[in-house]
């Protein structure tokens, strides 16, 4: 069994839900995203995120607001919108409930 596969299919099941709490806390730019996820060691690159991203907003669960840059193209700023911030709070809840039977289990 490939570990690197094991890794990889473990961190998608989660990578909405980190994308969601980044998003939670300031409304961010893909890069800002790409960073956070990167810096909590879940590597992920922008041709997973923007169709996430898209997804995401088809869903409802983002909005965004398009904001000058100094250094270049406007940029999309992403937001939680009601219905996201309630679909993070239901996945807050799972995740905890989650984790601490996994934590039972394999202990």
């Amino acid at each position: 069994m490939n570990t690197d596969n094991i890794q990889v299919q473990m961190r998608k099941g989660v990578l909405e839900f980190c994308i969601l709490s980044i998003i939670s806390k300031n409304e961010s730019y893909a890069s800002d995203i790409i960073g956070s996820l990167k810096d909590a060691k879940i590597l992920v690159v922008e041709g997973t995120l923007y169709p996430l991203l898209t997804r995401l907003k088809n869903d409802d669960l983002l909005k965004y607001n398009w904001e000058e840059s100094k250094s270049g193209p406007p940029r999309k700023y992403y937001q939680l919108t009601t219905k996201g911030e309630a679909v993070l709070k239901e996945m807050n809840k799972t995740w905890k409930e989650l984790a601490y039977a996994v934590e039972k289990i394999t202990k």
